[in-house]
């Protein structure tokens, strides 16, 4: 048998255990047992979940078994309990306490389990595998990236304590006077809410820095059950809290309508009932509507809040204003400002999508605005409990088929075909398979020098595996030595009528070839393919083609695995490493990423010319490829150029395949390499120097852009917002190297 908890919280008056628990076969089941001091047993809730990263680990494949596990059982402080865990005949006895959980719960502890974890057998089982798999020098590279996370990754509570305002700050901004002043109106829909949480969100809000808003509560509570005597006194003592008791429950929908109809600001702010706000949530929002005084929509990043208060984790540092991801999750969700001429003008909280009304209300929103403004801080604490979609997505299910057709009805609304919007890797993730319209040819564009086997492959497996088959391969031979190679052509394009091989003849520079390749396709849509590839995801060409069909999108690019199916590319962020980089690299595709990130399609700056799907008439319109950037950053500088159009590249995760890496090119391993590379930068940054200086708007200044998984800065290293420094490459610019 094999256990971890991995997360332990005391919420109000109990406590929940998330963590695994598998035996020898993934057919065996655990029992639990909850027992407190005197071993008496202790009723507790039991909801299982997936753990597909476990099974990978241990089974080597993803089995449809629940192998993780919520305990939730009530708590009392200043006493132990103990869970116990029995499978195949073996048991584990966990003790719990005040001291031994804030024991557990720091940062020492938590960096020596990491340790711990790196040096257990199963971890030396599996970097055995890895070693008879990848040799000892990829060993080594992977044990390396492991080390170097031990002590760069903050506790977020202590990250949060270094970011928030000073007093000093906030004696600022309560001093503070803006050229216009907004009369904000705070809207909560309250129903059976316990009193300790309601004046905690109420007195959050009377503390706020900004002081031009007005509270407008609808309580929909049954008779007896009201919170109206807590009301009155607010209102009594703060003319700014207003209040109407409904009399009864009218659903979320109709609660927050009843207050909405109370709102007469400028602009109207959602809270849920038990949430709080820090003090400067408002001031941040007035600020950001000065800065933008054509904003219409804002929301903000936010964090979690035990049920005690006095808790914040798991933080969400969102991106600007990225529709796709929108259609994947409901990632704006909190703060969420809206003018209220906008609201007038979309209508309200519909009851029809009850348990996603916010996300319907979202969508509306943000397809009307004239623009839509991102603040990237932690502007909302939401308060998770155990029956909430914030810790138990399984517990609301018809919350998430609400958001099903909450996405479906956006589709309808925008004139974007879709067959369906289905369950993505969790609840709460959705996957659009959009209408393919017509049967459009696309072309395949493979540049090529040798390597026939890896070529062979590649095609073999879009013509045997690919679920649409209207392709045309254009081959780009470019300089190949073997005779084989020039055998396998004339036997490639002799079976196949749909292959053509033609010859680059100049020296090698990636983006004047792909630029030749393209001159000779026939199709609506070119996709850019390395020859090191292999399709392993069937529907990936309908998955590509379902968004770039679409107006609004001018590039598509997949999710692509390393041999050994850690990722190799889920989106490029530029900034990362101090131009451009691929996110989530080495990751396992059944690990989860920074809020199911890898596996949600959405808006990125750039996405890799290794398997890239584009319309022939943009690639047209922007001149292809640029051929001074003959090795590195080509395709970033494609993706910015066509976004400059105003057209979106698309990140598809269900577009799958295996990139081999380079096998072809070779390493940056001499002067001459180095020094073209280093020139190619300091090109790059001189076209694009805003998105470098100001940061990446489909990532988000909080995040690091040391390491490519989305963790927290290292304030230590880098300033929130910092970009990289990158004067080091200015004598490699084109001027200096022109004047030589």
């Amino acid at each position: 048998m094999k256990y971890k908890i991995d997360i332990v919280r005391i919420r109000e008056n109990s406590i929940t255990l998330n963590g695994w628990v598998l035996g020898k076969s993934p057919e065996s089941r655990a029992t639990f047992r909850v027992e407190d001091e005197r071993h008496n047993p202790v009723k507790y809730k039991l909801v299982t979940t997936r753990r597909d990263d476990v099974s990978q680990i241990y089974f080597k494949k993803t089995y449809d078994r629940d192998f993780g596990f919520d305990i939730q059982f009530p708590y009392e402080r200043g006493k132990t309990y103990w869970l116990l865990i029995r499978c195949e005949g073996r048991q584990a006895k966990i003790k719990y306490n005040e001291e031994l959980i804030a024991k557990r719960s720091s940062v020492a502890h938590k960096r020596m389990e990491k340790i711990k974890d790196l040096m257990n057998m199963e971890t030396v089982r599996v970097a055995a595998d890895f070693w008879k798999e990848n040799g000892l020098k990829a060993l080594i590279k992977k044990s390396c990236h492991k080390l170097q996370g031990l002590d760069n990754d903050y506790d977020y509570s202590e990250w949060y304590e270094l970011t928030k305002p000073t007093e000093e700050e906030l004696k600022a901004q309560r001093e503070a006077r803006f050229e216009y002043e907004p009369l904000l109106s705070v809207v909560i829909p309250v129903y059976r809410t316990p009193e300790h949480y309601l004046r905690e969100m109420i007195d959050s809000i009377i503390d706020q820095t900004y002081t031009n808003w007005e509270l407008c509560i609808a309580d929909g509570s049954p008779r007896g059950q009201s919170v109206e005597r807590v009301l009155k006194r607010y209102a009594q003592k703060d003319p700014r809290v207003r209040y109407a008791v409904l009399g009864g429950n009218r659903g979320i929908s109709g609660n927050t309508n009843a207050a909405l109809e109370m709102a007469s600001g400028d602009f109207v702010i959602l809270a849920d009932h038990d949430d709080t706000l820090p003090e400067h949530a408002f001031y941040e929002v007035v600020k950001a509507v000065n800065e933008h005084p054509d904003c219409e929509v804002l929301y903000s990043d936010e964090d979690k809040l035990d049920m005690d208060g006095k808790a914040l984790f798991d933080p969400h540092f969102k991106p600007d204003f990225n529709p796709d991801l929108l259609t994947s999750v409901n990632y704006i969700c909190h703060l969420f400002v809206v003018k209220k001429s906008l609201l007038d003008q979309v209508g309200g909280f519909r009851k029809e999508f009850d348990g996603a009304q916010d996300y319907d209300f979202i969508f509306r929103c943000t397809e009307k605005a004239a623009k839509i403004v991102h603040i990237p801080k932690v502007l909302y604490h939401w308060r998770c409990h155990q029956g909430s979609t914030a810790s138990n997505p399984e517990s609301k299910m018809y919350a998430f088929e609400a958001g099903s057709r909450a996405v479906m009805a956006h589709y309808e609304r925008v004139g974007i075909p879709a067959e369906s919007v289905e369950k993505g890797v969790d609840y709460g993730i959705y996957h659009t398979h959009f209408k393919i319209q017509g049967e459009p040819l696309v072309s395949v564009i493979i540049p090529n020098k040798d390597h026939s086997q890896d070529l062979d492959t590649c095609i073999r497996s879009l013509m045997g595996r690919s679920t649409y088959q209207n392709l045309e391969f254009i081959v780009v031979e470019n300089n190949s030595t073997s005779p084989e190679t020039f055998a396998y052509y004339k036997k490639l394009q002799e079976a196949h009528s749909n292959v053509k091989v033609v010859t680059w003849k100049e020296g090698f520079n990636y983006s004047a070839i792909n630029n030749f390749g393209a001159s000779f396709a026939s199709g609506e849509y070119l996709l850019l393919l390395n020859n090191d590839t292999e399709l392993l995801e069937p529907d990936s060409i309908k998955e590509m083609l379902g968004f770039c069909q679409r107006e609004d999108v001018g590039i598509v690019g997949a999710r692509l695995l390393y041999a050994d199916d850690t990722i190799q590319h889920a989106g490029v962020v530029v900034g990362f490493g101090g131009i451009a980089g691929h996110t989530f690299i080495g990751l396992h595709k059944a690990e989860n990423s920074y809020f199911h990130r890898a596996m949600c399609a959405h808006d990125y700056s750039a996405v890799t010319a290794a398997c890239l799907m584009t319309k022939k008439s943009v690639f047209e319109t922007v001149g292809g490829l640029s051929t001074e950037l003959a090795v590195a950053f080509n395709d970033i500088d494609y993706c910015m150029k066509v976004r400059a159009l105003g057209k979106l590249v698309v990140y598809a995760p269900y577009a799958c395949l295996y990139h081999y890496e380079s096998k072809s090119r070779g390493l940056e391993d001499t002067p001459e390499k180095v020094a073209r590379f280093n020139r190619e930068v300091a090109m790059f940054h001189k076209k694009w120097p805003e998105i470098l200086e100001q940061g990446d708007p489909y990532y988000n200044p909080n995040l690091t852009l040391r390491k490519s998984n989305f963790a927290l800065r290292d304030l230590l290293k880098e300033k929130i917002g910092e970009p990289y420094d990158l004067s080091v490459y200015d004598a490699y610019g084109p001027e200096e190297k022109e004047g030589k």
